[in-house]
């Protein structure tokens, strides 16, 4: 078992990536399957919208890179094992996966404190832009501060 950070235009079987994290010396595995949901509220606004579909785009060298940097800093911060990365670029429809993070741990506590952190830094520094279509427009979503090139 390693660690492994992937994009893919393809769905995402989430079954296999916590599947290739878990080695023997572990008690747990946590896995976020991040999916596109129909309705979004505004962080500025409050306002509640309903999204029709997802368009995800990256840039790929740097981001895999990226990804992998957040691994390594995973692994140094939290008492875990192994991390799989797989983040899906392209549109999704409403339900369909957009990343998987799975951890394993000895413990679960790390796992699951990792798994958070991974999620908040991936979207906070990892160069993968969201485009959310509405029937009425479309808005490019970004993490905690960058902004679409």
């Amino acid at each position: 078992m390693s660690d492994f950070t992937e994009l893919t235009t393809d769905p995402i079987d989430i079954t296999s990536v916590a599947r290739r994290v878990v080695p023997s010396e572990c008690g747990a595995t946590v896995t976020l399957d991040g999916y596109a949901r129909r309705f979004t509220k505004d962080k500025q606004t409050g306002e509640t919208r309903e999204t029709d579909y997802l368009v995800y785009e990256a840039y790929e060298p740097m981001a895999v890179r990226e990804m992998q940097k957040l691994v390594e800093q995973a692994k140094a911060e939290f008492e875990i094992s192994n991390v799989g990365i797989v983040h899906r670029l392209g549109k999704l429809e409403i339900g369909e996966t957009s990343v998987v993070i799975s951890v394993s741990a000895p413990h679960r506590r790390a796992a699951f404190t990792a798994c958070e952190w991974l999620i908040k830094e991936l979207k906070r520094t990892v160069p993968i832009w969201k485009k959310e279509v509405y029937a009425d427009g479309e808005v490019w979503v970004e993490g905690e501060s960058a902004l679409k090139p």
